[in-house]
C-alpha cells in the first residue's frame, strides 16, 4: 500500500502489513473486500419467539452475574427479557475480562446479540455481542469480514466505508455495455452489499441472484477475460526462434517406434508444428486423457526444435515422473545419437554440475529434470522449447523462472487432468488447446468395483487370481507413515502384510521417501515383470506405463480427489488384458466421498469426470489456487454464471478494439497489477 493511501485511510504501517495478508493494497481492494456473511442489529426479537438454533438480537436485564468455577472457569449471567420477566435467558463467557463482569451489573438493560441454544439451565447464548441498550439501532445489516489477527471487525468497517467515500463514483463500464444484462452501477451495488438495508432478509443479500451480485460477478468475469486477452495478444508480439526441422530425425523416431501414431496425434503434432513455425512464442496446452499418448507427441515437438538446432527442457512436478520422462526420451532419442541429461534436486553435486555444465555449453541438446531446471545456476546455451507436464502442479513463478531461461522460448504444456468446457473459457482463455481426445487402439475398458474394508479378504483373493494369469498388480496407499489423526492403513504396513498373505510371490514397494536410485531399481523390477505386485504411495500417480498390469487396489479411496482417482486408474487397462480398479473404503463415508465415489464408478470419460470436480470443488481447488497464481474468482460461478461468462467473452475484443481506456481503469480496479502472472 502506497504511503498516500495509508494517509488518505489514516492508517499506521503496521496496519496496512496486516491489510496485505488480506491481498488489500488499495482503496478499490477494500472495496472489493465484501462480508463473508452479516448479523441482524436493526430489530429486536422477543425471547418468547426466539427458536433455539437461530441467531437473534434481544433485549434484556441483568438478573445475576458470577464466575463459576466448575466444570471450567466461566462467566455465566442471569437475564429477563426486557418486555417480560417470565422469560429467562443465561449468558456464558469462557473468555472474559473483569470489565465484562462490571458490565453485567444487576439491573442493567443490554442487547445482546448471538445464537440461541438449549443449555443446561434453558435457553442461552454462548459469547454473544453484548451493548448497552441506550445506543440507537442499526440502520443496515452488520457486515463480517474476513480478517487476521490485530486486524478488528470495527476497524475493517472504518476503513472499508472510508474507503467507499474516496473512490470515484464514476462507473468503470459505459451505460451502453450494463444495459443489455440490466445491470445496475458498481458504486451502488458496493453500497449495497456492504451495507444491505434491513428490509433485504439474510438469504436475500446471499443470494448470487441478487443484481449487486451479478454486476460483481460480471465485473470479475470480465476482467479475466480482458487480461488474458491482453496477455495473448502480447505475446504474439513477442520474436520468438522459428523451429523448423528438415525431419530427418523425426522420420528415423517414428520407423523405430512398435506403434503407428493415432490420427488425434497425428492432428496435435501439426497444431504443435504450426505453432513452433511462428516468430511468436508458443503457448499450447496439450490434453489427453490418462494413458492417450501425450508423451510421444511431446518428443516428436523435442524433436523439431533439435533438428533446427535449439535447447529443450523437459520439466515434471515430481522425480518419478520426470524419471519416467528421462527414460522415455532416453530409449527413444539414444538411437538418433541424442543423449538426454537428468537434473533433479537429488543427484549428487558432481553429477548436477557435469549435466549443468554440458547445458551451459550447448554439448547437450535436451534436459529432462524437476524444477531442479528453473534453479538461478542453471544456464541454457540456447533454449528454443519448455515442455511442462501436469503444468498446474508447478507454481507460477516456477514456470516463468524456466521460461525465462531464454528470451523468448515457445511452451508445451501437458496435462492428464482434462480442463472442462467452462474453466477452458475461463481460465485458460490465453492459451491454444489441443485434445487427444481417443486412446491408442489395444486398450480395454477397465472395469472399476467398490468394495467396503471388511471384505478385504475377498480383494486378496482376487488379487491371488491375477498374479496366477501372469499379469501384475498395483496396491496403492495414501500415506507412507502411520497418522494417529487419520487413521489410514500405510504402504509400509501394507506391504509387509502382503509379504505374509503371499509368502510366493515377490512384493515390492515405492514411495516419495526413497533415494532415486531405490525407486528407479524398483519400478525397473515391476516394469521388467519380476515384481508380481507393487505396493506404492501416490507417487505413480501419473507417468508410469506397466501394460501387464490389470488389476489396481486403492485403499481408503474415499480420502482421494477425483482427478487423483482417475490418474491412478489410468495406470492399468494399458495392455490387452481385461483390467480391473478397486476401490477399497470405510465407513461411515460423508456426503462429499459418497458423492466422489459415484461419479467414479459411474464414468470413464475424464472430461466427464472434470466436469463433476469441478462442480465439487470449484476452480480455485480444481487448478490448485495456491500454485496458479493466476487470481481466482471470488464472486463468479463457472457453471451457474455461463451467460455472464458468455457475455464477458464477446464483449473483451469490443473493449480492447474500441475503449482502451475503459479496459485499463477495468483492470487496475479488479487485478491492481497482477496481470503479469496471467501469461505463464
Amino acid at each position: 500500500m502506497t504511503p498516500e493511501t495509508q494517509k488518505q485511510l489514516g492508517i499506521r504501517p503496521a496496519t496496512a502489513d496486516k491489510l496485505a495478508k488480506l491481498h488489500i493494497k488499495s482503496l478499490w481492494d477494500l472495496a472489493l473486500h465484501l462480508p463473508l456473511r452479516y448479523e441482524d442489529e436493526t430489530r429486536l426479537t422477543p425471547l418468547a419467539d426466539v427458536q433455539a438454533g437461530q441467531a437473534a438480537q434481544v433485549e434484556v436485564v441483568v438478573e445475576h452475574a458470577e464466575v463459576q468455577y466448575r466444570p471450567r472457569r466461566q462467566l455465566v449471567v442471569k437475564t429477563t427479557d426486557a418486555a417480560d420477566a417470565r422469560r429467562v435467558l443465561f449468558l456464558r463467557f469462557l473468555h472474559f475480562y473483569p470489565n465484562q463482569l462490571q458490565q453485567m451489573a444487576e439491573g442493567q438493560t443490554l442487547r445482546v446479540l448471538g445464537e440461541v441454544k438449549h443449555g443446561f439451565y434453558g435457553l442461552e447464548m454462548i459469547h454473544p455481542k453484548v451493548r448497552s441498550a441506550e445506543g440507537a439501532m442499526a440502520e443496515s445489516l452488520t457486515p463480517v469480514y474476513p480478517t487476521v489477527n490485530g486486524l478488528s471487525q470495527p476497524t475493517l468497517r472504518r476503513l472499508i466505508r472510508t474507503a467507499l467515500a474516496l473512490l470515484p463514483p464514476e462507473d468503470s463500464l459505459p451505460p451502453a455495455v450494463l444495459a443489455p444484462l440490466q445491470l445496475p452501477p458498481l458504486a451502488e451495488c458496493l453500497q449495497l452489499l456492504h451495507a444491505p438495508p434491513p428490509s433485504l432478509r439474510l438469504s436475500e443479500v446471499h443470494s448470487g441472484a441478487l443484481p449487486a451480485w451479478q454486476r460483481l460477478k460480471f465485473d470479475e468475469l470480465l476482467a479475466q477475460q480482458l487480461s488474458m486477452r491482453l496477455a495473448r495478444a502480447q505475446r504474439h508480439s513477442g520474436r520468438a526462434p522459428r523451429l523448423q526441422g528438415n525431419g530427418s530425425l523425426s522420420s528415423r523416431l517414428c520407423a523405430q517406434l512398435p506403434f503407428a501414431l493415432t490420427a488425434a496425434q497425428e492432428r496435435v503434432l501439426a497444431e504443435i508444428r504450426h505453432d513452433l513455425a511462428q516468430v511468436h512464442p508458443m503457448h499450447r496446452l496439450l490434453q489427453g486423457d490418462v494413458g492417450s499418448g501425450k508423451t510421444i507427441v511431446a518428443a516428436l515437438a523435442a524433436i523439431v526444435a533439435l533438428e533446427a538446432g535449439f535447447q529443450v527442457a523437459v520439466m515434471a512436478p515430481t522425480e518419478i515422473l520426470a524419471e519416467q520422462h528421462y527414460l522415455k526420451f532416453t530409449q527413444w532419442l539414444t538411437p538418433l545419437g541424442i543423449a538426454p541429461v537428468w537434473l533433479s534436486g537429488s543427484l549428487r553435486k558432481k553429477a548436477k554440475d557435469s549435466a549443468k555444465a554440458a547445458l551451459a555449453e550447448g554439448l547437450t541438446p535436451l534436459a529432462v529434470g524437476t524444477h531442479a531446471l528453473f534453479q538461478d545456476d542453471v544456464v541454457f546455451h540456447n533454449l528454443g522449447l519448455v515442455i511442462v507436464d501436469e503444468q498446474h502442479r508447478f507454481g507460477v513463478a516456477q514456470r516463468l523462472a524456466l521460461k525465462n531461461k531464454g528470451a523468448e522460448v515457445h511452451q508445451l504444456m501437458m496435462s492428464a487432468t482434462p480442463i472442462p468446457r467452462t474453466l477452458a473459457m475461463s481460465f485458460f482463455a490465453d492459451l491454444d488447446v489441443s485434445v487427444i481426445d481417443t486412446l491408442p487402439p489395444g486398450r480395454t475398458p477397465i472395469k472399476t468395483k467398490l468394495v467396503n474394508q471388511a471384505r478385504r479378504q475377498e480383494v486378496e483373493g482376487f488379487v491371488r487370481h491375477t498374479v496366477a494369469q501372469g499379469r501384475q498388480v498395483y496396491w496403492v496407499c495414501p500415506l507412507i507413515e502411520e497418522s494417529e489423526a487419520l487413521q489410514l492403513q500405510t504402504a509400509v504396513d501394507t506391504h509387509a502384510h502382503l509379504q505374509s498373505v503371499f509368502p510366493d510371490l515377490r512384493v515390492g514397494l515405492v514411495h516419495g521417501r526413497m533415494k532415486a536410485a531405490e525407486k528407479a531399481q524398483v519400478m525397473q523390477e515391476f516394469v521388467s515383470g519380476s515384481l508380481h505386485i507393487l505396493v506404492a504411495t501416490t507417487v505413480i500417480e501419473v507417468g508410469v506405463d506397466v501394460p501387464n498390469a490389470s488389476l489396481m487396489v486403492i485403499e481408503h479411496a474415499e480420502r482421494m480427489g477425483l482427478s487423483q482417482l482417475h490418474q491412478l486408474r489410468g495406470r492399468v487397462g494399458r495392455g490387452a488384458a481385461a483390467s480391473t480398479c478397486v476401490l477399497l473404503f470405510e465407513e461411515p463415508l460423508s456426503e462429499l466421498a459418497k458423492t466422489r465415489l459415484k461419479v467414479i464408478y459411474e464414468h470413464s470419460d475424464g472430461f466427464e469426470i472434470a466436469r463433476q470436480d469441478l462442480n465439487i470443488r470449484g476452480p480455485g481447488e480444481f487448478l490448485g489456487a495456491r500454485q496458479s497464481g493466476a487470481p481466482m474468482l471470488r464472486f463468479a460461478h463457472l457453471e451457474e454464471d455461463l451467460y455472464l461468462l458468455e457475455a464477458a467473452r464477446q464483449l473483451a475484443p469490443q473493449l480492447i478494439e474500441q475503449q482502451p481506456q475503459v479496459v485499463e481503469q477495468h483492470l487496475q480496479r479488479w487485478l491492481s497489477g497482477r496481470e503479469g502472472y496471467l501469461g505463464v
